[in-house]
């Protein structure tokens, strides 16, 4: 008995302080790429907690590849493993990095599936199928093309050249179909470069915002600062994975991060 209230207490004490949601990130060195920036892009390949700013431990993706024009090519070989932390992580974890060229104009849908991540405190792996659009020499075509993931929210704004404030809208897909009433949550990445100020949430609920979507699995949030906004529509696999013997449920999110920009 006394054995089991220490494993309740324990798990208790780590759902209370982990407050921020996990998230996949694909954060790219800039939403656009211009004749004047140049081609070349860097993308951060990330499991974060955004709002909180906390790393965890990312295992090499399983894919990561873009989408233009209609083509796939595969980046995984163009990834390379970093360490990193937040100013209050005592270790570094894991996280991937890349560069690529942009030659020709148009929407870049960057993607990534990653290896499954197994967290102990909620007894279930977890997979984020996760996207971001750049687009290119302001050719814009293609960004509301569904990459064919398992999961996936398809943008039904354009998901550049938005202010903050600006209202984004998308459609949760599962094996291609709208997801009806699903719950989708908000965070805003506080590593964001256009972040002037580190925001510290007043109490917990403030971290995570939580939506959902309609009848047809279109959902609306407006962003109110600058920076990157994290959006994840979760929902149970129908399949399982082993762990230590046992099968394990899984918890799939279609995420999709989308940049604002401060009008002045």
């Amino acid at each position: 008995m006394i054995r089991l209230l220490l494993s309740t207490a324990a798990l208790l004490f780590v759902l209370c302080t982990s407050a921020g949601a996990h998230f996949g990130a694909i954060i790219p060195s800039s939403p656009l790429v211009t004749s004047d920036s140049g081609p070349f892009l860097k993308l951060a390949a990330k499991f974060i907690h955004p709002m909180e700013g906390h790393y965890m431990e990312m295992a090499g993706p399983r894919v990561f590849g873009v989408l233009h024009d209609g083509v796939k090519a595969d980046l995984l070989p163009a990834l390379s493993a970093v360490r990193g932390k937040s100013a209050d992580q005592e270790e570094d974890f894991t996280f991937w990095v890349a560069e690529t060229t942009l030659k020709r104009p148009g929407d870049y849908t960057f993607y990534m599936e990653p290896t499954p991540y197994w967290e102990p405190a909620e007894d279930l792996f977890i997979v984020h199928y996760t996207k971001v659009c750049v687009n290119a020499y302001g050719l814009q075509q293609g960004w509301d093309e569904p990459v064919g993931l398992e999961t996936e929210i398809v943008p039904l704004t354009r998901p550049y050249g938005l202010w903050s404030g600006n209202l984004f809208s998308g459609r949760v897909l599962r094996d291609g179909q709208p997801v009806p009433f699903a719950e989708i949550e908000v965070e805003y990445l506080n590593e964001s470069p256009d972040n002037p100020q580190w925001i510290t949430a007043p109490a917990d609920a403030f971290v995570t915002q939580v939506i959902k979507s309609d009848a047809d699995g279109v959902f609306h949030y407006a962003m109110p600062r600058a920076g990157w906004w994290g959006f994840s529509a979760l929902s149970l696999a129908d399949w399982t994975l082993e762990h230590e013997g046992e099968q394990k449920e899984v918890e799939i999110g279609a995420v999709y991060w989308v940049h604002t920009r401060e009008m002045k």
